[in-house]
């Protein structure tokens, strides 16, 4: 472990405290700070943090402070701004959100931070593009949470379906965080198995129609989940977790987040979900992955879809 592992965390709402909250029980990294407008807000989510540590992993520093803490941090993560509410689309959120993370982001850089940004306001692809640009940074360092969630979701209903262990799905949801959000199909597999063979192996004509529907669920799960409780924190908390990790360990790993395309699928000047190295520099690298033709129309189809939305 380096000397400092400084996390400074810009919101103390459900989705960054249940990410403070899974940061704190891991137990990787060496401080925590919390931002909020409410600066009462993020006192108290911190003094309750630290009332547990006695019982945490490690003997971490959680505390609350302002923007001049982001100068010596490793890692700041937005997850700051207007919350979905029931019947509203993520893409409902952008022209609030845009001028909550212009303002966020001066103020993280004019604290002389220069290091990685992790997005996680909705909607996350442009909040995330919005971020880069405003901030100046390579885009390599500044990356949304993406549809690592919905990915997340898809291998635990499709473990579920075929009786295997979420961790043996290899199984991605790409394009944007959000509505035209797609399944690559194509590339999916149970273990090392590609999914076209376990389909073909199990000769099931229930599978297709059950399959369509698993993505369904995955597509519909935010809008079910905030009708119920009114807002999604765990399983992102859990998600920003998992990408922190992958950042400070420089592990190499493929996550599905929101990077800037320059070429890629043939897109360019837009923040999309697709599958990437994540390590301590951030996004190592987009990788392009091999779509079927369909699937290369949804991709074009989530571009168009977030490029309409975009508020400069």
């Amino acid at each position: 472990m380096c000397k400092l592992r400084k996390v400074v965390l810009v919101g103390a709402g459900a989705v960054g405290t249940a990410y403070a909250y899974s940061l704190v029980n891991q137990g990787f990294i060496s401080e925590l700070v919390i931002i909020d407008a409410n600066e009462e807000k993020a006192k108290g989510e911190a003094m309750d943090l630290v009332h547990g540590m006695a019982f945490a992993s490690s003997n971490m520093v959680v505390k609350h402070g302002g923007y001049e803490e982001c100068s010596d941090a490793q890692l700041v993560v937005i997850t700051a701004g207007a919350n979905q509410k029931p019947g509203e689309t993520r893409l409902d959120l952008v022209e609030k959100n845009t001028k909550i993370m212009k303002s966020i982001v001066r103020s993280v850089v004019d604290s002389g931070f220069n290091d990685i940004i992790l997005v996680a306001s909705n909607p996350v692809d442009l909040m995330s593009h919005v971020a880069q640009k405003e901030s100046g940074f390579p885009a390599h360092k500044v990356l949304g949470s993406g549809t690592t969630l919905d990915s997340a979701r898809f291998k635990v209903l499709l473990g579920d379906y075929f009786k295997v262990d979420p961790r043996n799905i290899h199984a991605s949801i790409m394009g944007e965080h959000g509505d035209s959000e797609f399944p690559v199909w194509s590339q999916a597999s149970i273990g090392i198995e590609s999914l076209s063979k376990v389909l073909e192996r199990r000769n099931n004509p229930e599978d297709k129609k059950n399959l369509e529907n698993i993505f369904s669920q995955v597509r519909n799960a935010a809008y079910e989940v905030i009708n119920r409780k009114g807002v999604t924190n765990f399983g992102i908390g859990m998600c920003l977790t998992r990408i922190t990790k992958a950042i400070f360990n420089n592990e190499h790993s493929i996550l599905t987040v929101s990077c800037l395309l320059e070429g890629q699928y043939g897109q360019n000047d837009i923040y999309l979900s697709v599958p990437a190295i994540v390590n301590r520099q951030g996004v190592q690298e987009v990788i392009e992955v091999d779509l079927d033709d369909n699937e290369d129309q949804l991709l074009a189809n989530s571009v168009e879809v977030l490029k309409k939305s975009r508020v400069e």
